[in-house]
């Protein structure tokens, strides 16, 4: 027989199937309560969260043995754990993902600022029984160490931002068949996350945005940890979450409302993975599904590690594309004759938001490096221009190197895909862009 390890029923303890935790007062009289999760630590240890001082807390201060019994969700197997209270801890490693994984689930259920987490137990496990069978455990669907060998050689063939983001998107629905995913960048000084790539909706949503601790994604890059959601039990959805939790936190005017954000309706599963480089997020990958329980601590880890390769290979493209020296320009051409009539472009200095006609294009660095393009081949008929110069330009105001520049050229780019047709940027070499204009335009400056 093979002997039971904590290791081998990880998931038995996400809450899909609610555990039960039984504690004895000093007198003998037992108390039986409900658990939502419990915390693998390690294949001796597990941490439950502490959220208010209960009758289960009362007993096990007093007599530290607990016994708690989990389901497989899957195969309903029963097992019982005998456990040991050891410490309480309010701060650490441990306690800071706990707290994350809780903010990001209370946050996607329309409940932050209800739980809180006050501590996180650790008890000692020292046996594990299996008490019920239950039907055979179904085979796993992918080999996910195959998979991500696969992604992380592929991820060094690509010279181009763009190309490499879509490849990794593809290669999820390819080796790993998750079918829905996307990648937003953080914007640090603008509190949020921008949405660059997307795979599997309707809509692509690029350009629509998560404020920082907003939603899982929004935890996962606020804690710097990944934040799973294995089943749903209400209908809430991901652009109502995020919506609801930026009201809550008084920053409902970061995100800009005219880009839906594209997520599942009936999404029952979801992932949400920092992109981490040298420790400091870059920005979030995101997977859902419409299934229940589609993710687990396997496909946690190796999307992890997926996006740690990813994270190294866009800031490869980021610095080389910024740093080589670009080739040299040609003379200025002489102004193009546009077709059609005149359209009206404002720019908004106060946040730098671009409308063209009535609609929404971008804000931000976006758009605040659309309006120099747009401003230059007005005043010159300038159409060649250099990641250098945008980079060094004082008014667009980026930051430094690490802050994207080549993401937020990807996201303007995609946007005027979708949402013009007269009006495209486009490479030009290496580290060149090409301002392709169709109509005449006028630039109105709408001072902050």
């Amino acid at each position: 027989m093979t002997t039971l390890t904590l290791a081998s029923i990880r998931e038995c303890l996400d809450g899909a199937v609610p555990s039960t935790l039984a504690t004895c007062a000093p007198d003998g009289t037992p108390n039986v309560s409900y658990v939502s999760q419990i915390h693998f630590i390690d294949d001796s240890h597990v941490a439950l969260s502490y959220q208010f001082f209960s009758k289960t807390r009362e007993n096990v201060l007093t007599n530290p043995s607990a016994a708690a019994l989990v389901i497989d969700p899957e195969t309903g197997a029963q097992y019982r754990l005998q456990l040991e209270y050891l410490r309480t801890e309010a701060e650490g490693p441990l306690f800071e993902k706990m707290k994350a994984r809780l903010a990001g689930i209370a946050s996607h259920t329309g409940m932050a600022g209800v739980f809180r987490l006050r501590g996180s137990d650790v008890y000692r496990v020292g046996g594990i029984e299996q008490v019920t069978s239950g039907a055979v455990r179904a085979a796993p669907r992918r080999n996910l160490l195959a998979a991500l060998r696969q992604c992380a050689e592929r991820f060094s063939q690509y010279a181009d931002l763009g190309a490499l983001l879509d490849s990794a998107l593809a290669l999820l629905e390819s080796a790993f068949a998750i079918r829905h995913s996307m990648i937003l960048m953080l914007d640090a000084p603008g509190q949020r996350l921008y949405t660059v790539a997307s795979r599997g909706y309707a809509e692509s949503g690029v350009g629509s945005e998560v404020a920082l601790g907003c939603g899982v994604i929004g935890v996962a890059a606020a804690h710097a940890t990944p934040i799973r959601i294995t089943h749903m039990t209400s209908e809430y959805s991901y652009g109502r979450a995020i919506r609801d939790s930026a009201e809550r936190a008084g920053m409902s005017g970061v995100l800009e409302t005219a880009i839906p954000f594209p997520g599942l309706p009936d999404s029952r599963s979801q992932l949400a993975v920092p992109i981490l480089v040298g420790g400091k997020v870059q920005g979030v990958l995101y997977v859902e599904s419409s299934e229940d329980l589609r993710f687990g601590y396997d496909d946690e880890d190796a999307l992890v590690s997926f996006a740690a390769a990813l994270g190294l290979a866009i800031l490869y493209l980021q610095q080389s594309a910024e740093t080589q020296q670009a080739e040299a320009l040609p003379a200025a051409p002489l102004p193009q004759r546009s077709a059609g009539a005149r359209v009206l472009i404002r720019h908004y200095a106060a946040d730098n938001s671009v409308f063209i006609g009535d609609d929404y294009l971008i804000k931000g660095v976006a758009g605040a490096i659309f309006a120099r393009l747009l401003r230059d081949c007005a005043q010159s008929g300038r159409t060649q221009f250099t990641n250098r110069e945008l980079r060094l330009d004082p008014a667009i105001r980026l930051p430094d190197v690490g802050d994207n520049l080549e993401a937020r050229l990807i996201l303007l780019q995609r946007r005027l895909a979708e949402r013009c047709a007269y009006l495209r940027l486009e490479k030009a070499g290496r580290g060149r862009l090409h301002l392709s204009v169709g109509r005449p335009y006028e630039l109105k400056e709408i001072p902050g």
